[in-house]
C-alpha cells in the first residue's frame, strides 16, 4: 500500500491507519495531528459494534505505532518525536453517521431537528436511511415510536443516563448478572 503524498498529516495517516485498524476489528473514527512543543502528538478515536474496552484500546495503540514507525508512518510523520493516543469517542460524541445510531439502540438520545425544535427518545432501531424511537406519548406515561429519516436531523447527542429504563442498577452489565441469579 502506499501512502498519498497530498492533504495533511491527519488526512495522510487516517488512510494509512484505517486498514490497520479494520483488521483489529474497529471503524477508525478520527485522526488530529497537533503541534505540541517539539513533538507530534497523534489523537486517534476509534470504535467499534461493542464499543471499544482498555484492553483493546492498549492492544490498538500497539498497532497504530507499529504503523507509524513503519516506513509508511516514516514518510507521513518524519523524523519528529511523537506522542500517541488512542482512545474511544466518548459516551456523549455526536451521532453523524447511521453506523453511531445503530451502536446507540437502546440509548435516549436528544436531537436538534432541522425544520427547527428538538426531540428526545429512546433509539428502538437504525437503518441506512433513519432511525426509529420510542418518544413521549400526548398522555402521561404513554410512549408512542417516531421514525426520522437523518436528513430531519440536525445534530444528535447520546444522553447521560445515570438510571436507564431497563436497568435499575444503573449498570447494564449488573442488571443481566441480577436476572440470571434470579432465574
Amino acid at each position: 500500500m502506499s501512502t498519498p503524498r497530498t492533504g495533511s498529516p491527519a488526512d495522510r495517516l487516517q488512510t494509512l491507519l484505517e486498514p490497520a485498524v479494520a483488521a483489529a476489528g474497529y471503524d477508525l473514527e478520527a485522526v488530529r495531528v497537533s503541534q505540541v512543543a517539539r513533538r507530534r502528538r497523534v489523537e486517534v478515536t476509534v470504535d467499534g459494534d461493542q464499543g471499544v474496552s482498555l484492553d483493546a484500546v492498549s492492544e490498538l495503540t500497539r498497532v497504530v505505532s507499529d504503523v507509524l514507525d513503519g516506513p509508511e508512518g516514516a514518510a507521513v510523520m518524519g523524523e519528529q518525536p511523537y506522542l500517541l493516543e488512542v482512545s474511544s469517542p466518548g459516551t456523549d460524541r455526536p451521532l453523524t453517521a447511521p453506523k453511531h445510531w445503530r451502536r446507540a439502540k437502546g440509548r435516549l438520545v436528544r436531537s436538534v431537528l432541522r425544520t427547527g425544535g428538538d426531540l428526545t427518545g429512546r433509539v428502538l432501531d437504525a437503518d441506512d436511511d433513519g432511525v426509529l424511537l420510542e418518544v413521549p406519548g400526548k398522555k402521561k406515561g404513554q410512549t408512542e415510536q417516531r421514525r426520522l429519516a437523518y436528513a430531519e436531523i440536525a445534530k444528535a447527542r447520546v444522553e447521560i443516563e445515570f438510571s436507564r429504563k431497563d436497568d435499575e442498577t444503573g449498570d447494564p452489565e449488573l442488571a443481566d448478572v441480577d436476572e440470571a441469579e434470579e432465574g
